[in-house]
Parts: structure tokens; C-alpha cells; sequence
């Protein structure tokens, strides 16, 4: 249990890493990016999906999960200059919650 969870923390740290490194324009034209709100907009009018969750990566970018009821989800990291670039998405989100007693 406790390995599949740093498994699935790695599979998320090491992609975000990379996209929140910078690059050259040419390689940032190769992932799906542009501005905040067009994301966010985007994922609010075709997929119902709400700000989760948030978290800082480093004092250049944030780390953004925008989930649905129906399960929907989005991985998104959103630059100092307001450019997000979606990293993952999937379905079958579900939120869990915090157990008593648990380091965190």
C-alpha cells in the first residue's frame, strides 16, 4: 500500500518537474498550454471541473487538479507569467479523507 503511494507521488513529482524546469519555446509549443482563465474555462464549460486541490512547486509555478462529480480530472501547472500547461487528466476521481491519527 504504502509503495503504490510513492509510486503514484513519483508518476506525479517527476512530470511537474520537468513542465515547472524552463524550456525552450520550441518545446513548451509541444505540450498544451495558454493562459489561466482559457484553461480554466475550458475545463469548466466541457467538463464540469472545479478547483480541487493546490499546491505550490517552487516560487515559479503551482500546481493546480481541477476534479467533477462525475469523476473527471486535470492536472494543470500554472507558471508566474499566468500560463498553465495541462499535464494529466483521467476519470475516477475521488477525494479522500483524512484519516485520524495520520502524518501528513
Amino acid at each position: 500500500m504504502v509503495r503504490s503511494m510513492i509510486y503514484g507521488l513519483i508518476a506525479v513529482i517527476l512530470p511537474t518537474l520537468v513542465i515547472a524546469h524552463p524550456h525552450s519555446a520550441a518545446s513548451q509549443m509541444m505540450r498544451s498550454c495558454a493562459g489561466r482563465p482559457e484553461i480554466v474555462n475550458f475545463l469548466d464549460k466541457n467538463f464540469a471541473e472545479k478547483l480541487t486541490a493546490v499546491g505550490l512547486i517552487n516560487e515559479n509555478a503551482i500546481l493546480e487538479v481541477y476534479a467533477a462529480e462525475s469523476g473527471t480530472w486535470t492536472l494543470i501547472v500554472t507558471d508566474v507569467h499566468g500560463i498553465s500547461c495541462v499535464l494529466l487528466s483521467g476519470d475516477s476521481w475521488d477525494t479522500m479523507p483524512v484519516l485520524p491519527g495520520l502524518a501528513t
